[in-house]
């Protein structure tokens, strides 16, 4: 009983996901299916590529083979369910599936907020102390860094589950999206949830803020440093060591606010929903993509293990 209400307890949710556009249902299952299809498959390369030639055995692809497993994470964390329901008549998730998802969502996104910062800091001594790069990034560090960001990620996101599971819901218990997020699941709450917001608010600062400041930063003595290079090749070399990285941060934090800022009010819109697909699925597809069509390590090593596999 709440504020002298008997509430039901809801142990299922109802995940609205794209059931508003049955005309187009085939097609977006194929798009989406084609997409985490291409999420896979290039993560999983590249991890196993990055695993098994030893050129590629340096800090820059230590953090590039993790954030390749966060995304492949990531995105199974959400997409095989928006796909099983497609089809289905009941477009439904259990209370506990909901929290499950929930927190392997928001671990594996934390966490990524997390290492692509230790990337930038990894870029900063490449650049700005080639000459103490080795002592710097050690393998101790690196590995400190990683568990870190892990650490970060899940430390965090059992925070937001403990807060969840105080919270009681009752009425709908329909979820406008294709994944249980926190900002629909305290819509639904029929209980006071503003420590849920400040809590909110204080990781967005801390991930989003404070990373984002550090990286912010270290670009700026990388910028610094590259500009003082007197030969044109080498600014050339050296900002093409950090486009991709620079690429795949822009990426990540623009959409993440675009998205979050625009479901402030729960993500009921269409355009919310679609919106959100780019951050969830879009992005994860397209990391390993940027990080391997203009890098010349990568194609080198594929290279390498073509002959390989050739020879034996």
């Amino acid at each position: 009983m709440i504020g002298g209400r008997n509430i039901t307890k809801i142990t299922q949710f109802i995940l609205l996901g794209f059931s508003d556009f049955p005309q187009i249902t085939a097609l977006l299952f194929v798009i989406f299916l084609i997409l985490y299809l291409i999420a896979l498959t290039w993560n999983l390369s590249l991890i196993v590529l990055i695993r098994m030639d030893s050129y590629l055995h340096t800090p820059m692809y230590f953090f590039l083979s993790n954030l390749s497993f966060i995304d492949f994470c990531y995105i199974t964390s959400t997409v095989p369910k928006m796909l099983s329901n497609f089809f289905q008549e009941k477009q439904t998730i259990s209370f506990v599936g909901c929290i499950v998802q929930y927190f392997i969502f928001s671990t594996m996104g934390l966490t990524e907020s997390c290492l692509i910062t230790a990337m930038a800091y990894d870029r900063y001594a490449a650049i700005c102390n080639p000459l103490l790069y080795s002592s710097i990034m050690s393998p101790s560090l690196c590995a400190r860094m990683l568990l870190g960001s892990y650490t970060a990620g899940l430390i965090s996101s059992l925070c937001q589950i403990c807060v969840l599971l105080q919270l009681h819901f009752c009425g709908s218990n329909v979820i406008r999206h294709f994944f249980c997020d926190m900002p629909q699941l305290l819509n639904l709450s029929c209980n006071d949830n503003f420590f849920a917001h400040v809590l909110l608010v204080l990781l967005t600062i801390f991930f989003g803020l404070t990373n984002a400041f550090v990286i912010m930063v270290s670009y700026g003595y990388i910028v610094s440093s590259i500009m003082k290079i007197t030969s044109a090749k080498g600014r050339s070399k050296a900002f093409n060591t950090c486009a991709s990285h620079l690429t795949t941060v822009s990426l990540f934090y623009s959409s993440g606010i675009f998205v979050y800022l625009s479901s402030s009010s729960g993500g009921s819109s269409s355009f919310d929903r679609f919106a959100s697909v780019f951050y969830t699925v879009v992005i994860p597809m397209l990391n390993p993509l940027i990080y391997s069509l203009r890098n010349k390590e990568i194609k080198d090593a594929m290279n390498r293990l073509q002959k390989k596999a050739t020879c034996s």
